[in-house]
This record gives structure tokens, C-alpha cells and sequence, in this order.
């Protein structure tokens, strides 16, 4: 998949204002940022503010701090993003930065709310980035997708099980075209 023209001038924007511009943490949360911000949606984020000027600290020291709405969370399924978060986390690898991991996890988290491929709710290019940014902060849950699942149904399906219930879609699920594909009837 090409890179969508807006997210790609919006990234190329963030990464100016980049401390290293050619690191691949700084790259990737220079790609998630732009997704949102080309479009004014920083809010769907979820990032708290302080969580934000932390990361906008540790990548993007010379960027002006754009005010950061909060998170748009509906009510029903903040459970679903705190457990995905907390299992994410859980499985943050060791050699990223930790905070980078707590900003990565409720980004993702985020997305899972939302009605499309994970790739295309986080404004990556493909499942291969999403397969990359995953291996890179968390290896473990990577490890145990031996199904090659899709990775938003991966996600919910393990967050699921982590709380001893019973695997099933993210909220964002049903609003995908994919929907009847992955979560076809079983007879």
C-alpha cells in the first residue's frame, strides 16, 4: 500500500522537527502522529497531555507543542482500551524505551476502537508495518499469533483471554468491511 500524500507531507513536517530523524522509533511516531494530525484528529491518539509532551520531548524536541484534545473514549468501551493497554504493556519489550511503549500501547489501543484494519486505523501503510512496529515494542504477543490472525482481531482475541473471558471482537470490528470475513459464523 502507497502512503497516503496528506499523512506523508504531515510526517515529513514531524520529522524537521525530529532530534534523530533517521531513527525508526522517531520515524514510526512520526507516521502515527501525522495519521492524526493531517487531519485534525490528534485527539484519537488517546494520549493524555502529559503523556504527549513526554513523547514530543523524547522525538520531537524542536516541535511547537500543538494543544492536544482529549481522548474521544466512549464510555462502553474504555475497559476494552485500559485491559489492551495493560496487556500490551505487560509485553513491552526491554530494549525500547518504556515510556515510547506506554504512548505505543494506548495509541494502539485506540485504534482497536475504531472501524477498519488496524494498519489503516493507525495510518501505516500496510499489515507488514504493523507486523514491524509490534515485533519492535512487543515481541512476546507477536510470538503467539501463530495463526497469522489479523492483528486488530489478534489483539482483542488476547486481551480477551488475559481476562479469562472468551475471545471476541474489538469494539471497532463490527464497522469494518472485513467484519463477516473475520468473524464469519462457525457451523
Amino acid at each position: 500500500m502507497r502512503d497516503d500524500p496528506l499523512t506523508a507531507d504531515c510526517m515529513r513536517a514531524w520529522l524537521r522537527e525530529a532530534s534523530e530523524p533517521e531513527d525508526a522509533d522517531t520515524r514510526l511516531f512520526a507516521k502515527l502522529i501525522a495519521a492524526r494530525d493531517a487531519r485534525n484528529e490528534l485527539a484519537l491518539l488517546g494520549l493524555r497531555a502529559h503523556a504527549w509532551r513526554a513523547l514530543l520531548a523524547r522525538h520531537f524536541v524542536r516541535a511547537r507543542i500543538p494543544a492536544l484534545p482529549l481522548p474521544v473514549v466512549p464510555s462502553e468501551h474504555a475497559s476494552f482500551a485500559h485491559a489492551l493497554h495493560a496487556l500490551l504493556v505487560a509485553s513491552a519489550s526491554s530494549t525500547v524505551h518504556p515510556d515510547d511503549a506506554h504512548c505505543l500501547a494506548t495509541i494502539i489501543a485506540h485504534a482497536c476502537l475504531r472501524p477498519d484494519h488496524l494498519w489503516r486505523d493507525l495510518g501505516l501503510a500496510g499489515r507488514d508495518e504493523v507486523t514491524w512496529m509490534l515485533t519492535r515494542y512487543f515481541p512476546t504477543l507477536v510470538e503467539r499469533n501463530v495463526d497469522n490472525l489479523r492483528w486488530k482481531k489478534f489483539l482483542a482475541a488476547q486481551c480477551a483471554i488475559s481476562l479469562g473471558l472468551q475471545p471476541g471482537p474489538a469494539p471497532g470490528c463490527p464497522g469494518c468491511e472485513d467484519y463477516g470475513y473475520c468473524f464469519a459464523r462457525q457451523p
